[in-house]
This record gives structure tokens, C-alpha cells and sequence, in this order.
């Protein structure tokens, strides 16, 4: 999903009636004190958006709003790179991330009406070498159980597989699902999963014959005349008309490279604009057309915006009432909720740099979208909800000044969280064993090695098919280190703890991230390592 994705958790929370902290607080003026919340400016797009842009350090923006088929607006907003002055336009392309996901339902769709598929065929019928941990699951899984998140799989279980980018071709991240352990009961609660969308981009190439992306550019993208778009990072970024990506690193804003996911599609792939992602738009709000062109029929646009899943609702605390739902779940690669009243439909995406936020009100024939170069969930929050109350003539809300106190609050709860981790730990504690004897591979049952190592002095821990994940480690407590990750716009460093057994000897090796803000797809909890020798010598 990010700061690395501050975060997918931030939207998943929104759209699930949250607020983005569990702190309550009021608006902030710009020197940061915290006031009370006056009434608010009545909304005018070109002041909000680039007053959102300052407010959380945003360098661009695209944003499309449709209204009742016709588009209202599809432009940019502040510059596609910082350091070049070239702005943001409504062509600018921006990574979507997990509003793909939607793509791949919407193809599903059109698989369902030409009869090729339906919705609860097992997914051994398309896909007869798929596999789950559980057998039972495997049986039962289906179409529709890939894309609603209750597969009994673990929040973003798997996602180092893809995430940051691998190695591993999508294949590989397939045939590994079976060694992925479930969390929970199959179809007993919800939990946002990646690894089944890549599942289901595979059984769209299997049955139109082409690629996943090949598929999206013959069935959907072309058809709607949405030119501008790609399913490739490289083809973006072939575009002169793309934007950057940009993490923060040392509190500061800074430009990132990209992270190519290519084998992640179907989750992510999509890479769009403002003008291409309005027609889109456009066409969910009526059902599956675009004039003459129908994409899929009324009954499976039906079909994509009912709940599936629910999601449990966090109440949200003061002064983000307005925002709560009353119902919320998750449809066809959509959440769908209320808002006000109304049916809400719903999803964000998040990748290396690059944010999106999609929020539709069918029964207003109302569609915004916001894209972003920068990791933050709060900011298209805010203004999204800024632009909803506005074309559902509600008294204005200082959304912005809100949720940037509460990003605030929030960063100041997580600092305050990890120095008093740090002043309980036992600082004069020393590992057991030399630092050399932790050296040496270990494996994990899904994901494979990595290798801890000496450099000189230093100790590198490496995940062998994971280039960017290397990092220096050193001691914490006892037999926990802590690994700090060459690329410092992750936000992901790790505790990285060792069991011992009777003899001395490593059993096995756990990680944990060490920051509440570190993206959920970095599923470090989820890895059970054990040292390679040991196995070895057991056999």
C-alpha cells in the first residue's frame, strides 16, 4: 500500500467510517496550536486543493469530479516532480495502486455475461493448479471469495512476495500461496489481501487469451477511449506527461525511484489520468455504459456494488462524527458504505509514492477522484470529503484543518510510543551468543532465505529476492536487533528477535516492525524463519 503509505491504513479506516488517530482533536491553525473548529469557507476547488497540497506537503494532485454524466473537472494541481517546475495536468499519469482492483472485477464482469465464468465456480475450474494452505479451502474457494477479502488469509498476508519489488515472478507468487498460513476460518471475517486479485488477473489472461494487461486495454480502456492510460510502470514512465513519486525521508518530502510491481497485477497496474479515470467514472455511475459502448450489463454493475463482506465499523471519534458509517463492506473490488445518508462507494490504492482515493455517491450520479505524488492518506481524505459535503449542499467542515491536526496528533503519539519502547528496553543487556554465530541463512515457508552476514564490522540482513530490503542491524535487547533498511523512505525497520534452543544453537528467527505507521504489506509478523544449517543437520 507509504511514511510508506500513511497510510493504505489510513483510507481502509475512512472508508470504514474511522478516524485516521484514535485521538481526538480540533483544527489546527498554520502554526500547528490547536483551536477551536469555526464554521469553514464554503468549498471552491482551485483555493481547497492547493490549500491541501499545503497543509500536508503534497507536491501534485490530479482530481476528476463527474456529476450527473457530464465531468466537471479533470485537472492538476501543484508540479509532477519537486525541483521542476512542470505542473500537474489532467494527463499526468499517476500510479492507481489498489483502485486496479476494480479493473480486474469489471473484466470478471464481462467474463460472467459472455458465459465463460460465473461468479461461485470453484477456482480450481479455471485455475486447476491453484492451491490454499488449507485443502478444504482450496475446494471451496471461488471466483467471487478471491476479490472479497475473507479467505481466511491475514491482513496483507504474503505481500512481501510483491512488495517492495521482487524477484518472484507472478507464478511464483501464485504457486507460494499454499504455504501461506490462514489467520482465521475461511469466510469468517474480513481482511484486505493483495495475493487473490493477482490470482484472479491470472484467470482473466487464462480465459481472453492475452495478457492481464492486454485484456484491460482490449475490453475496457479502448472501449472508453481512455488513451492516456497503461497497465506498465515502464509505459508511464515512457509518457512525458508522468508524475514522480515522493516519500517522506528525514521528516522531509524527497523524490523516490519508482518501485516496479509488474508481477502484482490485478491487484495494481493500473496508471492513469485525470480526463481517462473521469470516462471510467462516467461509466460505473451508469451502470456499465458509455454512450453506445456497454462494458458490462446492468446486472453485474449491480453485482460489483453489493455487499459482499462486512467490514467492522470504528466509530469515529470527535471531531470526525460526520464521517461515520452505518453500514460497511466490501463489494467487487469496491467498498460500499453510507455517508450522509447515501450510499457510498468506495476504495484508495497505495504504492511507492503515489496515492489515490476514489469515492462515488451512485445516487447522485457523483464521482470524485484524487491522485497524489506523495504518501498521504489524510490529505485526499480531507479533500474529498470537502467535495462531497459541497455537491450534497451540507454546512461546510474545515475537513483540511482537521485532518491535519489529527496527522499531527497521530505522529506525535507514534514518536512518543517508540522513545518510551526505547527507554524500557534493557540497555545493557548483550546477545547471547557472539555476533557471528547469528550469521547465515535462514528460510521461511512462503517466502524463502535471507541471509545475515558480516561486511566488515557491520552485520547486513538481506531478503534474497527482495533487493531493496538489505539493511545494517544492530543490537536492541537480549536477542533482538534491529534492522535499519538501506532505503530510508520505507519507514519499515524491523526487530528482528532469535530463539535459542537447549544447546545454544539458533531455532528460530521472528521480525516485527518497529513503527504503528509501517505499511501493513510489509508482513514481517508473518515470517517464520528457521536457520538453514539446522535443517539441514536434522535431516
Amino acid at each position: 500500500m507509504h511514511l510508506k503509505r500513511p497510510f493504505i491504513a489510513a483510507i481502509l479506516l475512512a472508508a470504514c467510517g474511522a478516524a485516521v488517530s484514535h485521538i481526538p482533536v480540533l483544527a489546527a491553525d498554520t502554526s500547528g496550536a490547536v483551536v477551536t473548529n469555526a464554521p469553514a469557507a464554503p468549498f471552491e476547488l482551485e483555493r481547497d486543493a492547493n490549500a491541501m497540497l499545503k497543509a500536508f506537503d503534497v507536491p501534485g494532485m490530479a482530481i476528476a469530479i463527474v456529476k450527473d454524466g457530464r465531468v466537471v473537472a479533470a485537472k492538476g494541481f501543484g508540479v509532477r516532480k519537486l525541483g521542476d517546475p512542470a505542473p500537474v495536468t489532467g494527463k499526468t499519469l499517476f500510479e492507481i495502486a489498489s483502485n486496479s482492483k476494480a479493473f480486474t472485477a469489471a473484466a470478471l464482469a464481462q467474463l460472467v455475461d459472455e458465459g465463460k465464468l460465473a461468479w461461485d465456480d470453484p477456482v480450481t475450474k479455471h485455475l486447476p493448479e491453484f492451491r490454499m494452505y488449507d485443502p478444504y479451502v482450496t475446494q471451496e474457494m471461488t471466483v467471487r471469495d478471491l476479490l472479497v477479502h475473507r479467505s481466511g488469509l491475514g491482513l496483507g498476508a504474503g505481500d512481501l512476495l510483491w512488495w517492495p519489488t521482487t524477484t518472484f515472478s507472478t507464478d511464483e507468487i501464485i504457486h507460494r500461496l499454499r504455504y501461506v498460513k490462514p489467520a482465521t476460518s475461511f469466510r469468517a471475517s474480513y481482511a484486505y489481501d493483495n495475493l487473490l486479485y493477482i490470482v484472479a488477473g491470472r484467470i482473466i489472461a487464462q480465459k481472453t487469451g492475452k495478457s492481464w494487461g492486454e485484456a484491460m486495454q482490449a475490453r475496457i480502456l479502448g472501449p472508453l477511449g481512455m488513451t492516456g492510460t497503461t497497465t506498465s510502470v515502464a509505459a508511464m514512465w515512457r509518457s512525458p506527461d508522468h508524475a514522480a513519486p515522493h516519500s517522506r525521508i528525514d521528516d522531509r518530502i524527497s523524490v523516490v525511484k519508482p518501485m516496479p510491481v509488474e508481477n502484482a497485477i490485478g491487484a495494481v497496474g493500473i496508471n492513469t489520468n485525470a480526463e481517462d479515470f473521469a470516462k471510467w467514472m462516467n461509466a460505473l455511475l451508469a451502470g456499465g455504459t458509455a454512450g453506445e459502448t456497454r462494458l458490462f450489463s446492468a446486472a453485474q454493475a449491480r453485482e460489483l456494488w453489493t455487499p459482499q463482506t462486512p467490514v467492522k465499523i470504528v466509530e469515529p471519534k470527535p471531531p470526525l462524527a460526520a464521517t461515520r458509517a452505518n453500514f460497511n463492506s466490501y463489494g467487487l473490488g469496491f467498498y460500499v458504505r453510507d455517508y450522509r445518508g447515501r450510499k457510498l462507494v468506495m476504495h484508495g490504492g497505495a504504492l511507492q509514492g503515489f496515492y489515490s482515493r476514489v469515492m462515488m455517491l451512485p445516487d447522485e450520479k457523483l464521482g470524485v477522484a484524487i491522485f497524489t505524488n506523495a504518501e498521504n492518506g489524510a490529505s485526499m481524505a480531507a479533500l474529498g470529503w470537502r467535495i462531497i459535503d459541497h455537491y450534497l449542499g451540507v454546512t461546510p467542515t474545515d475537513w483540511i484543518g482537521i485532518y491535519a491536526a489529527q496527522q499531527q496528533q497521530n505522529h506525535r503519539d507514534e514518536l512518543a510510543r517508540q522513545a518510551k519502547a526505547t527507554a524500557a528496553r534493557a540497555a545493557g543487556s548483550k546477545p547471547s551468543l557472539p555476533r557471528t554465530a547469528y550469521d547465515g541463512e535462514y528460510s521461511d515457508p512462503w517466502y524463502g532465505s535471507a541471509i545475515i552476514r558480516h561486511e566488515g564490522k557491520k552485520q547486513i540482513f538481506s531478503f534474497t529476492r527482495t533487493p531493496d530490503l538489505t539493511g545494517e542491524m544492530e543490537h536492541y535487547q537480549h536477542d533482538t536487533f534491529i534492522v535499519r533498511w538501506k532505503e530510508r523512505n520505507f519507514n519499515a525497520d524491523a526487530y528482528v528477535t532469535f530463539a535459542l534452543n537447549p544447546d545454544g544453537s539458533i531455532e528460530r528467527m521472528k521480525m516485527a516492525a518497529i513503527s504503528t505507521e509501517t505499511d501493513f504489506s510489509y508482513d514481517f509478523h508473518d515470517l517464520a524463519f528457521t536457520p538453514v544449517k539446522a535443517k539441514a543437520a536434522a535431516k
